[in-house]
């Protein structure tokens, strides 16, 4: 039987299983966070998702749970980890520090404001224990691959390659994430110079084999 144009019926939306849907809110959250942050509406991310508003609760408990599943999301570091690992390891310890220093850098950067907003939603409220142990499991992933990086040059300095790692990543941190608001950052190079040379001088007989 045909249809009058105010009987035009619409078409059904397959529906999507839990965990695509889940899938789909998170990807489509992302780019909202980027562009407006934590306080990014549920009328905006259901706009682009596709689908109502009311949905998003069928899946999350709350916006915070979103936000929160997003920022882990986004924050992921294997892009880095992976970038690290396939650094030539034929190079010598300084190149290979600094080509590392300059990823992580990148990946700070870009992810400064998310960054801040997630130890906000998840270290400080102490409201969401799972997600705060996969962002130390992160921090933890990001140290041992640098490790390794430095492990083949161990003998040259004065502490652990897990020591230096931790230290590369403090820099990396501070250098992003400072109280003083410095415009003029870092970059991978010098940070790794005032991390294997300091800040004296060298004097002619200064030999440091890095």
């Amino acid at each position: 039987m045909s249809s009058t144009p105010g009987q035009v019926r619409r078409r059904r939306v397959p529906a999507m299983a839990p965990d695509d849907r889940r899938a789909a809110l998170i990807a489509a959250t992302i780019p909202l966070l980027h562009e407006f942050g934590l306080d990014v509406s549920t009328r905006r991310i259901a706009e682009a998702a596709g689908v109502a508003e009311g949905t998003i609760f069928g899946v999350f408990p709350d916006k915070q749970s979103l936000v929160v599943a997003a920022l882990l999301e986004t924050l992921d570091p294997q892009p880095t980890v992976d970038a690290i690992a396939a650094i030539d390891p034929g190079a010598g310890l300084r190149e290979r520090l600094s080509r590392a220093a300059t990823l992580i850098n990148g990946r700070f950067a870009e992810n400064a404001h998310l960054m801040a907003g997630a130890r906000k939603l998840v270290l400080a409220s102490g409201s969401h224990p799972e997600a705060a142990e996969r962002m130390a499991r992160s921090r933890e992933r990001l140290q041992a691959v640098l490790a390794e990086l430095i492990a083949p040059d161990a003998a040259l300095l004065r502490r652990p390659p897990a020591t230096v790692a931790a230290l590369l990543l403090l820099f990396c941190g501070a250098n992003s994430f400072g109280p003083f608001g410095d415009p003029d950052r870092f970059d991978g190079d010098e940070m790794v110079s005032l991390l294997l040379d300091g800040l004296l001088v060298p004097s002619p007989t200064d030999q440091r084999g890095a």
